[in-house]
């Protein structure tokens, strides 16, 4: 059986494949159209899985979108008669739900087939039911509580409830237009960060300021007896003209969200790329504070309500690690599950389970140990596009090829890892990596200086031998997908400055042997040579999406001050 799962029309548009409930390919558009969070209808990234499973489009039993624009008519009707939102607004709410719901002309069209050589069923799964499908279905866990917290989707904010073995039941939800997502969009917008996704820039800010404005952030965010919360809706225009919005098949863009009461409390917006003071600093602690604060009570409440150990997430707000570390040390909470791509693009994987295990009752087989479910390229193809370029190089075996990687690292040039398969999700895990000496002071500004051209106050991340996690952080649980911040160890925060922020904590990835067996070689080597067994991992990128190809790798190579590039077995110096 051959199931395709579809995020499209909302950022992060993708597919997923799975046969007989074995996930096959996963993969965002973004990686072939190399625009960021590329929004529409994922047709190369449906092509791609397609084309992995050695399938065509005839042979697909059921095909699945993320969004269902039935759902929730009622209150949606109900809002729309008190609110009176825009003309506008509602246009475009309505051309999207059209979409949406003609899935299969999309489909035909997109991918140029015709209509009647289909045998699929099409399916519309609610938005927040894919996102907890996602989370609990292809986690370790046969029960557990499962949150889903985003900006919005079909009209709901936020979903919890709890999953045993092959069944999930939805509890309670948050709707439009109170949502911690859109929230903590609003005070990105006015920090100076307007581009779809800069929510992760202000968690990196928030570790240089002090929550010294939690009086205004509590002005805008009510928590409630229940557990839950409200918005302060003066201080927002989302509910009201509206933000506008922009799905179609570039960049997603999300308009202004804060209204002039806000500005009113808060100052004016700070500009786009000017100078960042106290103040702004002060106001990314507050609002990471803030959003902590009232996540922890909806999770403790959940946690209450169910009486589960294990907890699963998903959802654009389960991206932010810094909140994710807090969970297990300030709950009862004993374990926790969050799958690479618990954004929106990771809704395509959801939607898959939810039709195999929800709606078809077949038994469960599949756990995401790792995230690499893109492409791959052969030896050849990558020789060939060494050759190409005209780059000298190298052939060499796995054990040599670690063994140099890990010496040029250790000598404190900048590598470029490509192998294996794509990771899924928006972080780099060691097949599509650069990597750097985490010992050097300096080679955050180096990294900076000559390839990622990052703002000063974003941090890299560790990634760690997963049997030495507890000799340089406070917390050992695993986390293969760099989803969570755990406190280096005071004594360890000079011997690893580099992965260091400024607070004294590290967004870890933990690398174990079985699941990422070449990553875990090339650290080791590197453990060998220096008695640390980190490596600095960022993202192989320069202002895009991350790499997908040979040839995409190695132009990053060519445009940039990268010192060597570890492709395959081949190994290019430059």
């Amino acid at each position: 059986m051959h199931i395709l799962g579809i995020n499209a029309y909302h950022g992060g548009a993708s597919a997923c494949l799975i046969r007989d409930g074995q996930l096959v390919a996963a993969v965002e558009e973004e990686r072939f159209s190399r625009v960021k969070y590329q929004a529409g209808f994922p047709v190369e990234a449906i092509r791609w899985v397609l084309a992995e499973g050695g399938i065509a489009p005839p042979d697909l039993d059921h095909i699945g979108i993320s969004r269902k624009p039935t759902a929730n008519l009622v209150k949606k009707a109900l809002f729309a008669f008190q609110r009176r939102p825009s003309v506008g607004l509602i246009r475009d709410r309505l051309n999207n739900s059209m979409k949406v719901a003609d899935l299969k002309s999309a489909f035909c069209e997109g991918l140029g087939v015709d209509a009647a050589s289909l045998h699929a069923e099409f399916h519309n799964v609610e938005h927040h039911r894919a996102h907890m499908a996602s989370a609990f279905f292809v986690s370790p866990f046969r029960e557990a509580a499962i949150l889903s917290v985003d900006g919005m989707g079909d009209f709901v904010s936020t979903m919890w409830g709890t999953g045993c073995d092959t069944e999930m039941q939805v509890l309670g939800e948050v709707n439009f237009p109170h949502s911690l997502g859109l929230f903590y969009t609003a005070v990105t917008q006015w920090l100076g960060f307007p581009k779809y996704g800069d929510e992760g820039k202000v968690m990196g800010l928030a570790p240089l300021g002090r929550p010294a404005h939690m009086d205004k952030m509590e002005k805008l965010v009510r928590e409630q007896r229940d557990g839950t919360f409200e918005l302060n809706l003066d201080y927002f225009v989302h509910h009201a003209e509206g933000a506008t919005m922009t799905w179609n098949e570039a960049e997603p863009k999300l308009g202004a969200i804060f209204s002039g009461e806000f500005v009113k409390l808060f100052g004016e917006p700070r500009v786009p790329r000017s100078d960042i003071t106290e103040y702004h600093e002060d106001v990314a602690a507050s609002l990471q504070v803030m959003l902590e604060q009232v996540e922890l009570q909806l999770v403790r409440k959940l946690q209450r309500v169910t009486g589960q150990k294990a907890l699963c997430m998903a959802g654009g707000v389960a991206l932010n690690s810094a909140f994710n570390g807090k969970i297990l040390p300030c709950t009862d909470f004993e374990d926790i599950y969050i799958q690479p791509a618990a954004g929106d693009a990771g809704t395509s994987l959801g939607v898959c389970y939810y039709i195999y295990h929800q709606l078809l009752g077949r038994p469960r087989t599949y756990v995401m140990n790792d995230a690499y479910t893109g492409p791959r390229y052969s030896p050849d193809a990558i020789e060939a596009a060494l050759q190409n370029a005209g780059l000298l190089y190298e052939q060499l075996e796995e054990e040599d090829l670690t063994a140099r990687a890990a010496e040029i690292v250790a000598g404190g040039n900048v590598l470029g890892w490509f192998q294996g398969r794509l990771e899924w999700g928006p972080r780099a895990l060691g097949n599509r990596s650069i990597i750097a000496d985490p010992r050097r002071q300096d080679m955050k500004a180096i990294l900076n200086a000559r390839i990622k051209h990052r703002e000063p106050f974003r941090p890299f991340a560790p990634s760690v031998l997963m049997e030495h996690v507890g000799e340089y952080f406070d917390q050992t649980y695993p986390d293969p997908f760099m989803i969570k911040v755990y406190n280096v160890l005071e004594e360890k925060q000079p011997v690893i400055p580099a992965v260091t922020h400024v607070d004294g904590t590290g967004r870890l990835q933990t690398v174990d042997q079985e699941h990422s067996p070449l990553y875990w070689k090339l650290i080791n080597a590197f453990k060998e040579r220096t008695g640390v067994p980190i490596v600095l991992n960022t993202s192989f990128n320069e202002n895009e999406p991350i790499v997908c190809t040979p040839e995409e790798a190695i132009a990053v190579l060519q445009r940039t001050k990268m010192d060597a590039l570890a492709i395959g077995n081949y190994l290019v110096l430059t």
